[in-house]
């Protein structure tokens, strides 16, 4: 019996897990799209560039002053490429990207009033 309740609990707050973090998530760009701090998070990677756009409730969040690091895992290989402001609501990695399916990507990105948030994702 105490294993069927803690088997429902977990099943409950699984799916409530599931539908706050999907709220308002959807890829404009047909990337991958992650929340984090009330905003949205969508990673485009595209002949070995990779972009972020940041949105607040489906407006362009503003990334002036923005800056911050790409770590990608791939496999065993590690590596790091810093993160730039780019237009209005842009970030991108500089230097070319090699993403392959598995790789697993953290955006540490910092705000221009010094607030920072990660942000992960993972290519399917």
């Amino acid at each position: 019996m105490k294993k069927i309740l803690a088997l429902a609990t977990m099943a409950i707050a699984l799916a409530a897990t599931g539908n706050v973090f999907a709220h308002g998530a959807k890829a404009n760009h047909g990337g991958i799209v992650q929340s984090a701090n009330d905003l949205n998070f969508e990673l485009v990677a595209k002949d070995g560039k990779v972009t972020i756009y940041v949105e607040d409730h489906d407006e362009a969040f503003s990334t002036k002053g923005v800056t911050g690091k790409l770590t990608i895992l791939n496999g065993a290989e590690r590596t790091e490429v810093p993160l730039e402001a780019a237009g209005n609501n842009l970030l991108v990695a500089k230097g070319e990207v090699k993403l392959s399916k598995g790789a697993k990507l953290v955006a540490a990105i910092t705000f221009s009033d010094k607030s920072s948030v990660n942000v992960r994702f993972a290519i399917k």
